[in-house]
């Protein structure tokens, strides 16, 4: 059980890291990672169960990457979490390196699917959650997504399975950032009333400030504590380049480049804020 402030300082390291690994290529997606940092604390500072030095350990909770573009903050949280050595950090996105810039399962300890193709984690999300169900594995499945991913009629099919095996080991994050490559997500397809659309499909649902850490922490753990035979869905409302006032600010940062010193100034603010 962390504190809230020991969750504080994860999510600024998370942060930290994200944006290491940004400079090493110079670009990426590096909004997502600062926006979705305290969201990945909480995740994997104080609600999932793992082993970090034996990664496919049998009771671990699965944490799905179904948005693959997120990997940075997916590696980010793994090495807070000790699960990737920092030492990696330096071969982010090259030749050889177990950090590809989109998350594949087949190159990374922790990372339980190659993602990419949106759309497609929910789905894998309820074979895994009925798998384990039948196997007596008392595990959670996580499954993290983007509100792009909202687009794509294989989520709602798979809300709709999910609801209907009565799946409540498995949690479902949505990252509403409202960014997609294309623009605003809500022009690109509008999908309010977002909870209650899940609430119809038979979700238990919440909605967060997903870069409000009390709310993020109370929403997973009442997800996990919940006794209703449903699946639960939290939906994450955040801020692309939380933390760093001049990327928040960007027109387009859904994929950004930043200038050489820019990555030292936003070490500087972060570290400036540090919880």
């Amino acid at each position: 059980m962390s504190t809230l402030q020991e969750i504080a300082s994860c999510a600024y390291r998370i942060r930290r890291y994200a944006l290491r690994m940004g400079e090493v290529q110079g670009q990426g997606y590096v909004g997502q990672a600062l926006g979705y940092a305290d969201v990945l604390a909480v995740a994997y500072g104080h609600a999932m169960s793992f082993r970090p030095n034996e990664p496919e350990w049998e009771g671990r909770d699965r944490f799905l990457l179904s948005h693959g573009h997120y990997a940075i903050a997916a590696y980010a949280a793994m090495i807070e979490a000790g699960i990737i050595p920092e030492s990696e950090l330096e071969t982010y996105g090259s030749d050889d390196s177990r950090l590809p810039m989109s998350g594949m399962a087949t190159y990374t300890p922790g990372m339980e699917m190659s993602g990419g193709s949106l759309g497609q984690g929910l789905p894998i999300a309820v074979g895994m959650a009925l798998g384990l169900r039948h196997q007596g594995n008392s595990a959670f499945v996580y499954n993290s997504m983007s509100d792009g991913e909202l687009d794509e009629g294989s989520t709602w099919e798979a809300a709709m399975s999910a609801a209907h095996h009565g799946l409540g080991n498995l949690i479902c994050m949505v990252d509403i950032n409202n960014q997609q490559a294309d623009g605003p997500s809500t022009k690109v397809m509008g999908f309010e009333p977002l909870a209650d659309k899940w609430a119809s499909f038979g979700w238990h649902v919440q909605r967060v400030d997903g870069n409000h850490l009390p709310a993020v922490l109370h929403a997973f753990d009442t997800a996990r504590a919940l006794l209703d035979a449903k699946p639960r869905v939290i939906l994450c409302d955040t801020l692309m380049g939380k933390g760093v006032p001049f990327l928040e600010t960007r027109e387009k940062n859904h994929f950004i480049r930043v200038d050489p010193p820019e990555w030292q100034q936003a070490l500087e603010v972060l570290d400036a804020n540090r919880p």
